[in-house]
């Protein structure tokens, strides 16, 4: 890594560009604003979110984002908007939206592509934007929120956080321009791993967030914003100032919610049932406790992590038995197998707790699939006692609490090898993070029935145990079924059980699309062994986010199940989607203008860094080693199709004379470290490595190198930078160090664009034997 002093007079404030911008040679980075506007009624938020893109460079530009929503947000319109025309977008087959995407940017037309490639991740492409042009993309959102002892939680996230990538490279070329190559566990992991900005970059996007609340006519007591500075004005919150997208926005709303069944006229519902004051009843339990420890969970994660564990430790009685794993690249154990929950054993468990540190790679289907054999054997044993041998007290219930932030990539992988086992027992998950990946936490959770609670903070960790360890209690009412109205089959979302201090939400469809409010559903169950009912009367209010809210559960759990090798789901997944208008892994939206702008396609290609997550620490090591990207900008140079190089740095391919200059991530198979986040890897004499330990980074370098046609010369500084990284790694190459001393000329005035190129092409096919026939991959979206 190269550090050289700036002249401040070559970042001097951008006037109109927001806290902290720059203005170099070239202008500051393409995405200049986000603006979100949240309306909160009762327990749904409609959302209207706006990005703002502008063009710093003298060409046309391709700006690429990938961005956040909450997990359970349906996207239901999308707009873009530029020189005063407003384009509707369509939603579309995924396929068949990218296609006349890349159409439109070959005629020269101005286009944008709305995807979703994790059910909290999306990416916004904005294509053929003209040098110095604004281009304004919006989204239409709802959003249910989650409610809990007595108050509603409205969480917003703003940044995608870096996700552990399993795997084994694959060959072609990279499906995104992130900073992970895609793997065979993760197929599309260069969709989801943009650039990480250096800490301390000046701030170079303006966020705005503001919510109005309307209680819906119940009596709102608290509102509290616990990670941002906001302010206040009657039921409307406004994020102050000089906020950065680093951290969930997360608003919690104190009032008493109702049992109420809403019906929206057109063949929706949303049914919300209160906790009733039944007695709970207390099942002996198996519980299996899992706490992730890998580099991620560094810092105060790790602090409360520990202290949450310790303290579901503490909730066992002697009538439990429980195991405790820790893992991150390996698994290790509190003792061998169920332990019963005596004080030895806990005390033995809260000690082996006390020991952990962050470390390694968040490798989380070992410890899952050891979970589900330590409670399968369990059971079995319960079921066929030995000849002669009384039982152990009747049927026990099977749980497995996960502490983790959740921070992976590979989640159909884990879901198709896990999800089917998981189904049967009670998954209960605690994520732990500012920038938690809540979706695939939700999803783990949803599998068993469980609950998924978030802790944002140290602060949050008390409020947040009260409430885990009623969760891991048994359940108020069980077997849960629903009669009234005319349902329609296979439409209703999964009922679960009623857990003390949550209310029970179900959404679902009926036939009469036209109700006249004296519709109501009665709800079946079993508390305590004994017959349960309740009977909700509707009411009809002309919500379209009802709607909305249904069909993006109904997806979520099409999708889910496809992950787990339904995979002739696709066509009713899309069917879906677009007869209810909301996006899912399987559509897209595009809006393409109709008239041309541009002579092609777009000349430079963006994608846009992201925050590092408030709370990381990040890693101290060779950033060629580190498997992970934290580079002050991505793709400021120009870059082949389909992707641009993560490894360029913002101000030296802005021009300015000194750079914070970073090699790029080095591939997870072949013998290169997975090193988790914090952990200091002190001074020591280079180890060497064989070359073949970075052959599938160096075919992917020659195969993109192949593909450039313009800007040759700063993508071959920039490869210049990336192959002394290498070499370092192996210990020393002469031809790789040479090759890369060789393209600092790059750089330089008067430099042979078509003679470095050669040369590079040359060395790299010798070195690699060549690149290998292109083998046909699925479109990454069918990755499941």
């Amino acid at each position: 890594m190269k550090i050289i002093s700036l002249d401040p007079a070559q970042c001097l404030p951008e006037p109109d560009a927001g806290m902290g911008a720059l203005r170099t040679e070239r202008g500051n980075l393409p995405l200049e604003s986000v603006d979100v506007a949240a309306r909160i009624s009762g327990l749904i938020a409609g959302v209207e979110m706006a990005q703002g893109f502008r063009n710093p460079f003298d060409v046309t530009l391709e700006a690429t984002y990938v961005f956040p929503l909450p997990d359970r947000a349906a996207v239901t319109a999308f707009t873009m908007e530029a020189d005063g025309r407003v384009v509707e977008g369509l939603l579309k087959e995924r396929g068949q939206a990218r296609a006349d995407y890349d159409r439109a940017l070959s005629e020269g037309r101005r286009a944008a592509l709305a995807e979703e490639d994790r059910p909290d991740v999306f990416t916004i492409t904005v294509g053929n934007i003209l040098p110095g042009e604004r281009v304004t993309v919006r989204l239409t959102l709802s959003q249910p929120l989650p409610y809990e002892d007595g108050a509603a939680t409205f969480r917003f996230p703003l940044v995608v956080a870096p996700r552990y990538i399993p795997g084994s490279p694959l060959d072609g070329s990279p499906v995104g321009g992130g900073v992970a190559p895609d793997t065979d566990a993760v197929p599309d992991a260069s969709r989801i791993t943009p650039p990480v900005l250096l800490p301390g970059f000046p701030h170079p996007v303006r966020l705005s967030l503001r919510a109005d609340v309307d209680p819906a006519g119940l009596e709102l007591k608290e509102m509290a914003s616990s990670l941002h500075l906001v302010q206040r004005e009657g039921t409307t919150v406004e994020l102050r100032p000089g906020e950065r997208l680093d951290r969930d926005f997360i608003l919690r709303l104190a009032f008493e919610a109702s049992t109420a069944l809403l019906l929206d006229g057109e063949g929706a519902f949303h049914l919300t049932v209160v906790p009733p004051a039944v007695e709970e009843t207390r099942v002996p339990r198996d519980v299996v406790l899992l706490l992730d420890r890998s580099g991620s969970m560094t810092g105060w994660k790790m602090v409360a992590a520990r202290r949450a564990a310790a303290r579901i430790v503490d909730t066992l009685t002697s009538d439990d038995r429980f195991a405790v794993l820790t893992f991150d690249s390996v698994v290790e154990q509190a003792f061998e197998g169920l332990r019963p929950a005596s004080d030895r054993n806990r005390y033995r468990a809260v000690e082996h707790l006390s020991r952990v540190d962050a470390r390694g790679g968040t490798e989380l289907l070992a410890p899952l699939h050891q979970a589900i054999s330590l409670l399968s054997t369990a059971s079995a044993a319960e079921e066929q006692p030995a000849p002669g041998a009384a039982g152990r007290g009747g049927p026990r219930d099977r749980v497995v609490v996960l502490v983790t932030d959740g921070q992976v990539g590979n989640e159909d992988q884990i879901l198709e090898q896990a999800g089917g086992a998981l189904s049967a027992m009670r998954v209960h998950v605690v994520g732990i993070d500012r920038a938690v990946n809540a979706g695939f936490l939700g999803r783990l959770a949803g599998l068993g029935a469980g609950r998924c609670e978030l802790v944002e903070s140290e602060d949050r960790l008390d409020a947040a145990m009260e409430q885990i360890h009623r969760r891991i209690g048994a359940p108020l009412v069980t077997d849960l079924s629903l009669k009234g109205l005319d349902l329609e089959p296979g439409t209703v979302s999964h009922l679960g059980s009623i857990f003390p201090g949550v209310p029970l939400t179900v959404s679902g469809r009926y036939r009469d699309a036209a109700p006249q409010g004296t519709e109501a559903v009665t709800i079946h169950g079993l508390a305590g062994g004994r017959p349960w009912e309740q009977t909700v009367p509707g009411t009809v209010v002309r919500d379209p986010a009802i709607g909305a809210v249904w069909a993006r559960a109904q997806l979520r759990a099409l999708e889910d199940r496809y992950a787990m090798g339904e995979h002739d789901l696709e066509q009713e997944i899309v069917r879906t989607s677009t007869t209810y208008g909301v996006l899912c892994r399987f559509t897209a939206y595009v809006a393409v203008d109709t008239r041309q702008v541009a002579d092609g396609a777009p000349e430079h290609r963006v994608i846009q860094p992201v925050e590092p997550p408030s709370g990381w620490e990040l890693p101290a090591m060779p950033a060629a080693a580190s498997g992970m990207m934290f580079t002050t900008m991505a793709a400021a140079a120009p870059q082949a199709p389909g992707g641009f190089a993560p490894e360029a740095s913002a101000l030296e391919a802005f021009g300015g004379s000194g750079a914070v200059r970073a090699a790029g991530p080095a591939p997870r198979s072949g013998g290169m470290p997975k090193l988790g986040f914090g952990k200091a890897v002190p001074p020591q004499a280079p180890v060497r490595h064989r070359l073949d330990a970075i052959l599938p980074q160096l075919l992917a370098e020659l195969e993109r190198l192949r593909m450039v046609t313009t800007g040759r010369l700063e993508y071959l500084a920039d490869l210049g930078s990336r192959l002394a990284a290498l070499a370092s790694y192996l210990g020393g190459h002469d031809e790789l160090s040479a090759l890369a001393h060789g393209l600092e000329a790059a750089e330089r005035p008067g430099a042979d664009a078509d003679a470095l190129w050669a040369r590079a092409v040359e060395v790299l096919t010798r070195l690699t034997g060549g690149a290998p026939e292109a083998t046909e991959r699925r479109p990454f979206w069918k990755r499941g």
